[in-house]
């Protein structure tokens, strides 16, 4: 019997109904995923009439605040034990403070609010979309600690958060169509959906998911600890990787409405539709590269996904404007990609959970899975920055090109076209011999299992 096939036998598959369960809650924070890199920001510049470079600076200020939750976060999960479970209970928490955010940041906003209402409550927000997120990660790394298993977990969940993309984003497109009310009223029902979603979504999740109890010792706070974890070079590949990939797509979320509205013609309506088609062949997409990445390893499925994306993101944003159905056909092929960064990278950073805690024998998932989450925060704060360099060359968010000079233009080209493909491609480059291959980890877990094995006996006895 080989380790893959040994290791298979330990831990049930998980059914279906059981992952789809699971994967509810990734509906609302889908949402609040796409709404704060791409729709709150634009919406807080045009509808409540903030500075373009006031927005930047305070979604900037904020992540950052944000990003030092994170590793706090992720101890506290480590060192949590109730017989509810260790992050089931985090998840809870998330929920009344996501619905209070939601409806104040959403619904209840009026033009003329000042910055301080925008910083206060996106930093309340992202507190409790980074409790959620969170939890609900270190969740799936205990519902299916096999390689290829873990796999499937994250490729349900990323399934799931396409879902919640796609469906937030038509969202305003329909009020707008159907005559129910301009984009600020679709935003707002956007606001009202995501609070009615969340508990729901959770709710079913904590009822009708286990949630596994993993051994190891609890986890060392020391500073040295911590910093011990970025000298591992699984953990530095993955670190650089997802932040280059969290970058490249937070340019282009933050610049898309611009990009088609200035440059190519088309209006807000039409532009929504591009993205939406976009996050559609992610969701088509994602089955593809949850098995390619079973027959290559995760590590080469991810370094290939990410060249392709490039290739194909390129080639759709050079399309002249004027033809709406062309702009959308490829726009929809270049999305077929975008599934393949979140949710491997997620596992993969699980997979090094597992080898921390076998040559340690203390578990630092939670915590390791909260330094990813802070470099995907690090590349939206990042992907901000054209917001500031539109502002330095005397770019203008306005429906149009007029008021913007040919310099404007060209920079908005290039920060939407050039900066997104160049990055995507070293996501790719820098998974380049990658240690924790497939077979490592299937003797790594095998490890585990009769390690634990021999603890759960010697309780007993």
């Amino acid at each position: 019997m080989t380790a893959r096939s040994a290791s298979a036998h330990t831990t049930p598959r998980r059914s279906n109904a059981v992952l789809a369960a699971f994967s509810g809650p990734c509906l609302p924070l889908a949402a609040f995923g796409v709404a704060l890199p791409v729709t709150l920001p634009e919406f807080y510049a045009t509808f409540v009439g903030l500075e373009l470079g006031v927005v930047a600076a305070v979604f900037m200020a904020v992540r950052l605040i944000d990003i030092v939750f994170d590793p706090f976060i992720g101890w506290g999960m480590d060192r949590t034990k109730t017989r509810f479970g260790r992050y089931r209970p985090w998840m809870a928490l998330s929920t009344p403070m996501l619905m209070l955010a939601a409806y104040m940041m959403f619904v209840v906003v009026q033009p003329g609010a000042p910055p301080v209402y925008l910083f206060g409550w996106l930093l309340f927000l992202y507190l409790g979309f980074s409790i959620g997120t969170l939890g609900q990660l270190g969740w799936a790394a205990v519902l299916a600690p096999q390689y290829d298993q873990r796999s499937r977990v994250y490729g349900w969940w990323q399934v799931f958060n396409i879902i919640g993309v796609v469906l937030i984003l038509v969202l305003p497109t329909v009020v707008v169509q159907t005559g129910i009310g301009n984009y600020a009223d679709g935003v707002r029902i956007m606001g009202w959906a995501i609070v009615i979603a969340l508990p729901v979504t959770i709710g079913l999740a904590m009822i009708a998911v286990p949630e596994p109890v993993t051994s190891g010792g609890q986890p060392h706070g020391s500073l040295g600890a911590y910093l011990g974890l970025f000298r591992k070079p699984v953990v530095r590949k993955l670190l650089l990787s997802d932040l280059l990939l969290g970058v490249a797509p937070g340019i282009t979320g933050s610049l898309l409405f611009f990009f088609f509205g200035q440059i190519r013609g088309y209006d807000h309506t039409q532009a929504g539709l591009f993205m939406l088609f976009y996050f559609i062949a992610g969701l088509c997409g994602a089955p593809f590269w949850a098995w390619y990445a079973t027959r290559v390893g995760k590590d080469r499925g991810l370094a290939m996904a990410s060249v392709v994306s490039a290739v194909l993101y390129v080639g759709a944003t050079l399309v002249p404007g004027g033809n709406f159905v062309l702009t959308a056909v490829v726009m929809f092929i270049a999305g077929l990609p975008y599934a393949a960064g979140l949710f491997l990278t997620r596992a993969m950073m699980a997979d090094a959970g597992d080898e921390e805690r076998f040559e340690t024998g203390v578990d630092r998932t939670g915590l390791m899975l909260s330094i990813l989450s802070a470099t995907t925060k690090i590349g939206h704060v990042v992907a901000l920055i054209p917001y500031l360099i539109l502002q330095g060359v005397g770019f203008r968010a306005l429906p149009g090109p007029a008021g913007n000079s040919e310099t404007a233009l060209l920079t908005l080209q290039i920060l939407f076209i050039a900066v997104p493909g160049v990055l995507l491609i070293l996501a790719g480059v820098v998974l380049r011999n990658y240690p924790l291959t497939a077979k490592r980890h299937d003797e790594i877990r095998l490890a585990l299992e009769a390690r634990d094995a021999e603890a759960q006996v010697g309780a007993k006895a």
